[in-house]
């Protein structure tokens, strides 16, 4: 739910909510949705659809507390376009509860996908996790416990029993973190995704921890994402939060805390969380911008996020336009489909202008055009001639195609004249074997293929057009 105090919840059990609504088409900005109001974003792709998960706001104008009775789907095929699938839970999925359906998760597995929601099942100011499960991400869902899973009654729980957050490793080991009132938990979840498998821990390193948190994986590290409300660098007033992350190489800590990744937003909660899709990573999160809306009528936005080549992540910049459609799959504006291992190797380059960054190669931006600086670019005005960047990789790589998108600002730095890929055989650097045509397009990703090499290097070669020099916004490097 993300809250800053406790509501005191209406005594009285609330009507059950019908969920036949159809699918209503919303427009393409942020927030992504207007026609209601909605809070607490939980992202999850599905093939290639993106899918978030939010509550409802419902107070009327002038009421200064927490109505929210149903969850709700959206879902975009671009992550800029956004159908409301309307309600698809209610308090009343759950028979043991009567009220607050506030901030929830949905995690796959098995084919069937499982719903943790905070809920209160005990009266005024009390809340619970609670499980619904179905068999498709539109459900229908069901209450998969008949209970709650975590409660006040379970050992070590928390202050305040919110916010589930739900990540399944690469093992197929299951993970639960939740909490509020700097009641950070966490715990391991039984293959049938309705039972805690262990003890309660309190997790460590989490700095300033007050609510939400939400957790990823990306090239190997944890990431974990939460709402934090000191005014050390967070927000200068405490009714507000910001979204501080940390990372640790176990999904159970020790975290080290990173840094501030989303500042204060319009209202008074911040609730986010973090997924990738079609190549690029995005934050979803909530504001009160939307027409009427205030801190108790929030509405989800989306936004782009980028990492660094450290793996660390860059702030966000909040947006009322949202992020370029973004298709995927090779389509206009998307990258091309498949496992980009640029993300983790280390970038160099023969000379880079000390204006822009190269960072901005690697960094997993997904540029609207050539002109495109909103994630950083990568120049090396004033020299000209022949230039290159590199990718360097810690153990070999296998690889077998390319995808560069230049950078052209109109200016100094033009599209190139031509360009090779070349890879390191250990000796010496050579032409990748099998080379198709290396592409020098304006406003797309021009895509090189090869028979797949092995190694720890490999090198994009380019030649400048008369006159000028080159830049990139991305050059992405396929495993095969």
């Amino acid at each position: 739910m993300s809250v800053r105090w406790r509501v005191v919840a209406a005594a009285s059990a609330l009507t059950v909510l019908g969920l036949t609504v159809p699918a209503v088409p919303a427009h393409a900005a942020n927030p992504i949705v207007t026609a209601v109001y909605t809070a607490d974003p939980a992202p999850l792709v599905v093939g290639n659809t993106l899918y978030v998960y939010a509550g409802r706001d419902e107070a009327p104008t002038g009421t200064n507390a927490f109505v929210m009775r149903e969850w709700r789907v959206l879902s975009s095929t671009d992550a800029a376009t956004w159908t409301d699938h309307g309600p698809r839970a209610t308090v009343g999925t759950f028979g043991w509860a009567g009220a607050d359906a506030w901030a929830s998760e949905v995690e796959p597995r098995n084919g069937r996908y499982y719903w943790y929601t905070s809920v209160n099942g005990r009266g005024a100011g009390w809340m619970d996790i609670g499980v619904a499960v179905g068999d498709s991400p539109l459900g229908p869902f069901t209450d998969a416990k008949g209970g709650p899973l975590i409660s006040d009654s379970t050992p070590n729980s928390s202050g305040l029993n919110i916010d589930p957050t739900v990540f399944t490793d690469d093992d197929g080991q299951a993970y639960i973190y939740w909490g509020g009132y700097w009641g950070a938990r966490a715990a391991k979840l039984k293959p049938n995704m309705i039972e805690l498998d262990g003890p309660v821990l309190t997790p460590q390193g989490l700095t300033n921890f007050w609510e939400a948190p939400w957790m990823f994986k990306r090239n190997g590290l944890y990431y974990m994402m939460y709402a934090a409300n000191d005014t050390t660098g967070c927000v200068t007033d405490s009714n507000y939060a910001c979204q501080r992350y940390a990372t640790a190489t176990n999904p159970l800590g020790p975290w080290t805390h990173r840094g501030v990744v989303l500042d204060r937003v319009s209202s008074t909660t911040n609730h986010a969380g973090v997924v990738e899709f079609n190549g690029q990573w995005y934050i979803v999160y909530h504001n009160a911008n939307a027409p009427g809306g205030g801190n108790f009528r929030r509405s989800v936005a989306v936004d782009r996020l980028f990492f660094n080549a450290d793996g660390t992540m860059q702030k966000v910049v909040q947006t009322t336009t949202g992020p370029p459609p973004n298709p995927g799959g090779g389509n206009p504006g998307g990258p091309p489909a498949g496992t980009n291992l640029a993300p983790s190797a280390t970038a160099s380059t023969s000379y880079v202008s000390a204006w822009e960054n190269l960072s901005a190669i690697n960094n997993g931006g997904v540029p609207a055009n050539s002109a495109d600086r909103s994630n950083l670019a990568y120049g090396n005005w004033p020299q000209q001639g022949t230039q290159w960047v590199e990718y360097t990789w810690p153990s070999a790589r296998s690889v077998n195609r390319t995808a560069a998108y230049w950078f052209d600002d109109g200016q100094g730095i033009d599209l190139p004249a031509s360009c090779q890929v070349q890879y390191w055989t250990g000796s010496a650097y050579a032409p990748v074997p099998g080379q198709s045509t290396c592409g020098v397009a304006a406003d797309t990703y021009n895509v090189t293929t090869f028979t797949t090499v092995s190694t720890t290097r490999l090198r994009l070669v380019f030649t400048a057009r008369a006159g000028y020099s080159t830049g990139l916004l991305e050059w992405l490097a396929y495993q095969p």
